[in-house]
């Protein structure tokens, strides 16, 4: 059962969110810690297809191949990069909130998502090359 904040402790944890540090109880802080290093695992796969999607586009311009499909590559990798930003902190709160409640872990639905972006730009690269 969701334990409501103890307003001794309230003044004193200032941390945010508070609908995520505001109920339960503390988890073991390697939980805690493993979470964390999830997320910025999510935020360096976010930051890897920004930069590639950025370097597409600018190694297609310089190269002077203005095509579409390098154009939608290029933004779909960007965009999943956005994405993959947004998905680590829903889910590193999410997960978080879990472990506080001594509820269960949620599974993923974005690793089916990104297997597919992968593959699309995959297939819109070698068409480039067919």
């Amino acid at each position: 059962m969701a334990s409501a904040p103890d307003p001794s402790k309230a003044s004193h944890d200032r941390r945010w969110p508070r609908w995520v540090y505001g109920v339960g109880e503390e988890p073991d802080a390697r939980f805690t810690l493993a979470n964390e290093r999830t997320f910025l695992a999510w935020i360096r796969t976010g930051l890897g297809f920004v930069a590639a999607g950025m370097a597409m586009g600018a190694l297609a311009g310089y190269a002077g191949l203005s095509h579409p499909r390098v154009t939608i590559a290029s933004l779909l990798l960007v965009g999943g990069g956005v994405l993959a930003g947004i998905i680590a902190f829903v889910r590193w709160m999410m997960q978080e909130r879990a472990m506080r409640l001594n509820r269960p872990l949620t599974s993923s639905t974005a690793l089916p998502l990104f297997t597919v972006l992968l593959v699309v730009v995959a297939v819109l690269g070698l068409t480039l090359f067919i």
